[in-house]
């Protein structure tokens, strides 16, 4: 009995209480990083022919790349790191559809660069990365193949979109209305308020 309370209690001492550097780092970085490539993917369509479109292509192809291998990373440092426990108070549904949309968001955050990176295959529209080297293609030149790439890019931006979204309210909400550490400790200590010590720090002056 004695051992099985060691073991708990050195479980959750192991257990962090609020992400680490490197998990924050990844997090913003590619979080803007897709906002980013977002906002040129909206735009660059739109772009009369030119140097500037064909720019706008080759950075907006080049950072997909980038996002697939920080992911890639993320993905990697995440199995081999524990996550901060729910905060208290996290009901068990909002602990699955948490989980479930993160799992969402992993997945769609490889399919977009990827089909992206298959559709400039497929298309035979090579591309170096930032200038630097040229990325090896995923198949050769396809039409079908091309035509299914575009069609998963373009249908998987809505739903990572809408994923991102609903992270984002979500964050929101446990922060101004849940008021608890959900997104403050995704942020480094005193960037903004924990309003979970807010709320403890009145209760105890009120009592």
């Amino acid at each position: 009995m004695s051992t099985s309370i060691a073991s708990t209690e050195s479980d959750a001492s192991r257990t962090p209480l609020r992400w680490n550097r490197v998990g924050m780092l990844l997090h913003w970085v590619i979080a803007l990083l897709i906002i980013g490539l977002a906002t040129v993917g909206l735009l660059m369509g739109d772009l009369a022919n030119g140097p500037l479109k064909m720019t706008a292509y080759q950075l907006h192809k080049s950072t997909g790349i980038t996002v697939l291998a920080l992911v890639a990373l993320r993905l990697v440092w995440r199995l081999a790191h524990r996550a901060p426990p729910p905060v208290v108070g996290t009901s068990t549904w909002q602990q699955r559809g948490t989980t479930a949309t993160h799992v969402l968001l992993y997945a769609m955050m490889f399919v977009m660069p990827i089909s992206g990176w298959l559709f400039s295959s497929a298309g035979n529209h090579p591309f170096k990365w930032y200038g630097l080297f040229t990325v090896p293609a995923l198949s050769g030149p396809n039409a079908d193949l091309k035509q299914r790439a575009i069609a998963v890019h373009e249908y998987g931006f809505y739903v990572l979109a809408a994923l991102v979204l609903l992270h984002t309210l979500a964050a929101l909400k446990h922060h101004f209305f849940d008021k608890d550490a959900t997104l403050a400790r995704m942020l480094p200590a005193g960037w903004v308020p924990d309003p979970s010590q807010s709320a403890a720090h009145i209760i105890r002056e009120t009592r």
